[in-house]
C-alpha cells in the first residue's frame, strides 16, 4: 500500500468544471501566467481562499480534497505564505503532469460557497 498526503485545493467553478471533464482525476493545466499550482494543506485555509477569494473573483468558490503519493511530495518543501496557517506546496506548472499521476483516486468537492447574487 502506498502511503499517502491529504492535500486541499481551492477552485472557481471554471476549474471546477475542467476538473469534472477529467473524471475527477486531474487538475487543468496552468495557465501562463500561473507558474505555480499551488495545493494547500489544511481545509482550513483552502475555506478561506475559496470563500473569500474566488466567490469574489467568479461568483463561487469549492474546496477539493485529494491524495496524493507522498515519496511524490517529498520533493517538495512546503512553504508558509503570509503566516503559519497558510501552509501549501508549490508545484511548478512544468511539473503538473506528473503530479496529477501522483494523485490517488478522485478529487472530492467537499465545499462550496456562493456568492449573494449566486445564492
Amino acid at each position: 500500500m502506498t502511503d499517502t498526503t491529504i492535500l486541499w485545493r481551492p477552485v472557481g467553478p471554471e476549474e471546477l468544471a475542467l476538473i469534472e471533464q477529467t473524471g475527477m482525476k486531474a487538475f487543468p493545466p496552468r495557465l501562463p501566467e500561473q507558474p505555480i499550482f499551488y495545493p494547500v494543506t489544511t481545509e482550513d485555509y483552502a475555506v478561506k481562499i475559496a470563500r473569500d477569494w474566488n466567490v469574489k473573483a467568479s461568483g463561487s468558490g469549492f474546496v477539493t480534497r485529494f491524495e496524493v503519493r507522498t515519496d511524490y511530495l517529498d520533493q517538495y518543501e512546503i512553504q508558509e505564505a503570509g503566516g503559519r496557517a497558510h501552509l501549501e506546496y508549490w508545484i511548478p506548472a512544468e511539473d503538473l503532469p506528473n503530479f496529477n499521476a501522483a494523485i490517488v483516486g478522485q478529487i472530492k468537492v467537499v465545499q462550496e460557497f456562493k456568492g449573494e447574487a449566486n445564492a
